[in-house]
């Protein structure tokens, strides 16, 4: 059952890759890439639909390996090659509504690295611990996207 009360936070992770601004983008921008590097440690991530356009969708799949129990779907409304990208997300366990985020991936270009940095503003309907997941789920998926980009992963 979710709480009446609802939690919001923002959370603002930066990053620095030694990579294109264009290279860090592609690594969003194709899904079957992005679930490469985009799940933490002893998790997995299933894209059932993928459609990375403005107006386009995500629909996922995600938990501890082989209990995927988590269900998402990201909407995308901005789109801006090598420079933004604005999203909503959505995320229930089996039916019930956990939270909602809008997501702001914002990449700079600077003497051949990038600098990325994300803001998530998030409302759970279940309280601050998904808060927490959201938030650890996310760095975990940059430190991802960092091995990933260095060869590492």
């Amino acid at each position: 059952m979710s709480e009446t009360r609802k939690h919001h936070a923002t959370i603002v992770l930066e990053r620095r890759y030694d990579a294109t601004a264009s290279r860090v983008f592609a690594e969003f921008a194709n899904p079957v890439v992005r679930a490469q590097w985009s799940a933490p440690a002893g998790d997995e991530l299933v894209y059932e639909e993928a459609a990375f356009e403005v107006g386009g969708r995500d629909v996922f799949r995600c938990g501890p390996n082989g209990d995927l129990k988590f269900r998402g779907e990201t909407t995308y409304h901005v789109i801006a090659p090598g420079n933004c990208v604005i999203s909503s997300e959505t995320i229930e366990q089996r039916g019930q509504h956990l939270a909602v985020s809008l997501n702001t991936l914002e990449l700079q270009e600077a003497a051949g690295a990038t600098n990325l940095k994300l803001t998530i503003q998030i409302v759970s309907s279940v309280g601050e611990g998904i808060i927490a997941h959201f938030e650890s789920g996310n760095r975990s998926a940059l430190d991802g996207l960092g091995a990933h980009l260095a060869g590492t992963a």
